[in-house]
């Protein structure tokens, strides 16, 4: 597939463009006002510089142009360059760390065999959602995201409500994630634990005060650290190829191992489906989970430098360099799964610790284990950062209850503060939850999957409709589909509705309360709250960040 690239000029000459922006005293009442800047069409680097919301550097003229037509006042500093940028969205996706300690379903619903095919099949339907929004992301790098591109692009009839509801549910998809992050840090922290200590019991209230623990430690470094994010990502990345290398050459080395056949060709069902092939749709979720996530760049577009290339770089170079590890990884580590019922039986609930006992001692089990714990621990904090965004971004257009204090950005840190703060309260009260259910927390936490693949699901099928019916309104961009814009997004767009079918389905049959997809009631009960909130106060206050882009007034939408 060959990619074109579109530059916004052709010259080095000074071009006028109007900026729309948000008076700061009425950005919640909807009223504009329409200030202009000169900015160098060529795109040349410029750092610092003097911009609405004062001294700020990092940035590009590029970036300024890209604000200024979607009528955004740069609030945030331009930190990340392309490898802390690449590094952040690795980290967050994490695959082969979500392939070693989140397969369990996969193993019971299709076995090894179906977690290598489904992973392989999933890759590459992943892939064209990745692609579909990589180039929206060149389109308008922001921090909204899925929300603002449906504005942007979705038919005029729709936009205002469709983008409300898009936002709603990338919120609340984000939040749920990042509210899995220390969870599963501090199960893990636990199941270290049980090997090394036979006689401990494992308590809902001590993994739920190790989830506060995590939390609090993910507010800090995210407020006070934010300036260091860069360099630690990059830093992680190193990690991650490094703990990968380490558990790999364990696996090769000191595992016992399965045979080729058994490990490729035999499925299970153990979830009691009427058929293996059911049992293969119902298992590649943890495929699934593995590949999604890697929007998580865009998010984090207002402080990338050169945000309409580096961005979709990001997101497809970090999906590329994933999926490869995770390829390799997945067939390893299904080759040293040679009982995969006592695995699924191992007294710590991960099978993988159970693969682990079977190469190493006690003490190198907990050893080993604490790679994927670090690298999880960074990908929590990772994971905060683009959650925090993107609810920093919604509120700024007015779509969340409280946008005022939520949209607040620090001006002695110039981060949003607030939003991150919301973020690691809603992480704490969820935990809270975990004390009495463990069912109850994890029907919450399930909302992140089907959620996330919804707004796939509508930001995709916006920027088709616009390619298709009104290809001339397509904003220009540096990582553009070309002419494979139509072929990419439609893939993506099935594939999207795919995976949101299969992500509602219970792990097995028969089905009780404590196996049962509560995704299906979350994600009903979501759309009613959002529902809701439009009627009671969005309909007056949200009018979608489409009103503010360049042209819109004009009459050309």
């Amino acid at each position: 597939m060959k990619f074109s690239t579109v530059a916004s000029s052709s010259s080095s000459q000074y071009v006028y463009i109007p900026m729309a922006t948000f008076d700061k005293h009425d950005a919640h009442a909807g009223e504009l006002s329409s200030p202009t800047k000169f900015h160098d069409a060529a795109g040349a680097v410029e750092d610092g510089g003097d911009d609405a919301s004062g001294d700020f550097t990092g940035y590009t003229r590029q970036d300024r142009a890209d604000m200024s037509r979607m009528g955004k006042v740069q609030e945030l500093r331009r930190d990340y360059r392309p490898l802390s940028a690449l590094a952040f969205t690795v980290i967050l996706q994490g695959v082969w760390e979500v392939l070693l300690t989140a397969t369990y379903q996969g193993l019971v619903d299709g076995g090894p065999a179906g977690l290598i095919w489904s992973f392989i099949w999933t890759w590459f339907g992943m892939s064209t959602v990745i692609l579909s929004l990589a180039e929206m992301a060149s389109m308008a790098p922001t921090a909204g995201g899925q929300y603002h591109w449906v504005s942007e692009f979705s038919p005029p009839s729709i936009q205002k409500q469709l983008s409300y509801f898009t936002g709603w549910m990338s919120t609340l998809s984000w939040q749920a994630g990042t509210a899995s992050g220390p969870f599963l840090v501090g199960t893990l922290i636990q199941s270290s634990a049980i090997v090394m200590y036979p006689d401990y019991e494992p308590t809902s209230w001590q993994g739920t005060l190790m989830v506060i623990a995590v939390t609090i430690i993910v507010w800090a470094l995210n407020i006070w650290g934010a300036r260091g994010m860069p360099m630690f990502q990059n830093i992680m990345l190193a990690v991650h190829v490094l703990g990968f290398l380490a558990i790999v050459i364990v696996f090769w080395v000191l595992s016992p191992r399965a045979s080729a056949q058994v490990t490729f060709l035999e499925f299970r069902n153990e979830g009691g489906w009427s058929t293996t092939g059911l049992a293969l749709m119902v298992g590649q979720i943890s495929a699934i989970y593995a590949c999604i996530c890697s929007d998580s760049s865009a998010h984090m577009a207002e402080e990338i430098k050169d945000a309409g290339k580096t961005v979709p770089n990001a997101m497809v170079g970090a999906y590329l360099m994933n999926g490869v590890v995770g390829l390799i990884f997945i067939i390893t580590y299904m080759f040293t799964i040679t009982d995969v019922t006592a695995a699924l039986e191992d007294a710590t609930g991960y099978p993988h610790m159970w693969v682990f006992s079977q190469a190493v001692s006690a003490g190198g089990v907990a050893a080993l284990n604490t790679i994927p714990i670090v690298l999880i621990f960074a990908g929590t904090l990772t994971f905060n950062l683009s959650t925090s965004r993107q609810t920093w971004a919604f509120a700024r257009d007015s779509g969340l209850p409280f946008s005022r204090w939520l949209a607040k950005v620090d001006k002695r840190y110039q981060v949003p503060a607030n939003a991150i703060t919301f973020t690691c309260l809603f992480t704490i009260l969820l935990s809270l939850i975990n004390i009495g259910s463990d069912v109850a927390f994890n029907a919450i936490i399930s909302l992140n999957v089907v959620s996330l693949m919804i707004t796939y699901v509508c930001s995709i099928g916006a920027v088709l409709y616009r390619r298709v019916r009104h290809p001339e309104l397509l904003p220009a961009c540096r990582w553009s589909l070309g002419r494979w814009g139509v072929p990419v997004n439609i893939a993506g767009l099935l594939y999207s509705l795919h995976a949101f079918f299969w992500c509602f389905w219970p792990e097995g049959t028969p089905v009780a309360a404590d196996s049962f997809n509560w995704a299906s009631v979350m994600f009903v009960g979501v759309f009613l709250l959002s529902l809701v909130d439009y009627v009671l106060r969005g309909r007056k206050q949200y009018r979608g960040p489409v009103v503010l882009v360049e042209g819109y007034q004009s009459g050309s939408w």
